[in-house]
């Protein structure tokens, strides 16, 4: 292993010790392919409804094409268009059986930290599914949530502004413009822990992932 993969890999073992005593659970996979892997492993071979938030990172491992090919039903949010449609979506993802998600960062003492537009995803990662699991790349770890909280406005939402073509300052200057209108900003939430125990999971990964 590289110098920078050791420290990875440390570096995750430090935060999974410290995400037990958080009620959530943890596991290192050093690239994509063992974190795809690990991430069919924990889904189980018994058929779920699995379904997932909006990703990039989930994308870049291929995960959901590797879910249907193992006989999961994957409820793919992509087919629900209209508002109406959309909000019926939002209802069967709440009632899933496992939902994938990454997250806007991660501390180094187990907290998660997450910025949403529509509110869905982090509504899923507090209340519903029976499981959630997250895939989290190394380049997603922060020190503390107040850095985590910079780290998801000027880092992870700029880009996504830019991909889902928002008119907003950040999708412009590439840096947070406090913004209101159109800001996919909404909702700013931090994990402290689990109330059901080993219900979030956490895939990190020794790779950077996502944005």
């Amino acid at each position: 292993m590289t110098p920078k993969q050791t420290f990875y890999e440390n570096q995750a073992k430090s935060i999974i010790t410290k995400m037990q005593a958080r009620k959530m659970e943890g596991y290192y996979c050093p690239d994509k392919e063992s974190a795809r892997g690990k991430i069919l492993e924990l889904i189980g071979t018994d058929k779920k409804v699995v379904t997932y938030g909006g990703s990039m990172s989930l994308d870049e491992i291929g995960i959901k094409e590797a879910v249907e090919e193992a006989g999961h039903d994957l409820l793919r949010r992509e087919k629900y268009v209209t508002p109406e449609e959309k909000a019926e979506c939002f209802a069967k993802q709440t009632l899933s059986d496992v939902y994938l998600m990454s997250t806007n960062a991660i501390t180094l003492d187990g907290e998660l930290v997450n910025i949403d537009g529509s509110g869905n995803r982090v509504a899923c990662l507090a209340f519903g599914p029976k499981e959630v699991i997250i895939l989290a790349g190394m380049n997603k770890v922060v020190t503390d949530v107040e850095e985590g909280v910079k780290r998801a406005r000027n880092f992870a939402a700029p880009p996504n502004t830019v991909r889902l073509s928002c008119d907003t300052p950040c999708a412009k200057t590439g840096e947070c413009g406090n913004c209101l209108k159109d800001t996919i900003c909404c909702e700013i939430v931090v994990t402290r822990a689990s109330r059901v125990p080993g219900r979030i999971k956490v895939v990190f990964v020794g790779e950077e992932l996502g944005y």
